[in-house]
């Protein structure tokens, strides 16, 4: 018996390209949808970063939510792939460490950000008249670091533990990257205690924004509803059900994963599991909040009109 977290310890991340029946076909979708998630995302937080008609409260979140998308991805990813190419799936116990606590951390603050959001639009729809009284400069930054914070809080309560716990003689972790349930199932003894903490705390992680983002939205359709508006419920539905669908799966996916007792979980679910919140999530979010925005559409337009001007004026 050692300990997981011995420095010199090396384990062996054992995905499950080699037991798909086209594991070429399966690493290029992989490879092209990360490609996405990253120009997507990349984009959007460069759009907004130099169009002064999106600095705003709204598209301050949205660049928050594209950072967060952009790191988690490339902490997890990239390494997957290159497993795949070259063969080599080592991890040492320190990176495996450092890529559970900035897993844990991007996953808990956007768990508060999109809380944030979801207050957002509830200002902005229910009291447009103060709406940048109450949503001023100084409420939105104390809004996106309250989330990192508290997203760090996960990862340092969360990962010593789990690093911590004696393990037996296996070294290999039935996962592409170094998840608290996937190293939980190499230890041997009893964790069912520390599985019960962790409901608990992961039921107060998502008690608080699930509270903040349905009462938002229920606001928001009730103060539609009320305008007696066909067009604009329609709008509504159609803008606030795909916000919603994202919500679902993201939240969803983080449910299963730590609130389920490891009995529960089988490596081909845990799979299915981070492919949703790890990989598709980070491509809906960019499509979902901002690229079928007018405002984004209009400033992207607008870039590649300049781009254009100057590629004419260098010829």
């Amino acid at each position: 018996m050692n300990n997981f977290a011995a420095t010199n310890a090396v384990y062996f991340l054992i995905g499950h390209f080699a037991k798909s029946n086209h594991p070429a076909l399966l690493y290029v979708v992989i490879f092209v949808v990360f490609l996405m998630a990253l120009s997507g995302n990349t984009i959007l937080i460069l759009l907004i970063d130099c169009d002064v008609h999106l600095h705003n409260p709204m598209y301050f979140f949205i660049t928050q939510l594209s950072l967060m998308d952009v790191m988690y991805i490339s902490g997890t990813v990239p390494k997957m792939l290159m497993d795949q190419v070259t063969g080599v799936n080592k991890i040492s116990a320190p990176e495996c460490g450092m890529q559970m606590f900035l897993y844990l951390t991007l996953v808990g603050s956007e768990f508060f950000l999109q809380a944030a959001m979801a207050y957002d639009r509830y200002v902005a729809i229910c009291h447009p008249l103060h709406y940048f009284i109450l949503m001023n400069h100084r409420v939105c930054l104390l809004l996106v670091s309250s989330s990192w914070f508290l997203g760090s809080v996960d990862g340092f309560m969360l990962t010593p533990v789990t690093m911590n716990f004696p393990f037996c003689s296996s070294q290999e972790i039935h996962h592409f990257f170094c998840e608290v349930p996937a190293i939980m199932k190499l230890s041997c003894s009893d964790t069912s205690l520390y599985e019960t903490l962790m409901y608990l705390y992961c039921f107060l992680m998502l008690l608080i924004p699930v509270t903040i983002i349905s009462s938002s939205y229920s606001f928001i359709l009730f103060t539609i509803h009320r305008m007696n508006s066909a067009e604009a419920w329609k709008k509504a539905f159609a803008t606030y059900s795909s916000h919603m669908m994202v919500v679902i799966l993201f939240y969803g996916a983080d449910v299963y994963t730590y609130m389920l007792p490891t009995s529960y979980h089988t490596s081909e679910k845990d799979m299915i599991a981070y492919v949703f919140y790890t990989i598709l999530t980070p491509v809906l979010n960019p499509l979902i909040y901002s690229l079928r925005n007018k405002d984004v559409t209009r400033a992207l337009k607008k870039m590649l009109n300049v781009g254009s001007v100057l590629q004419e004026s260098i010829k």
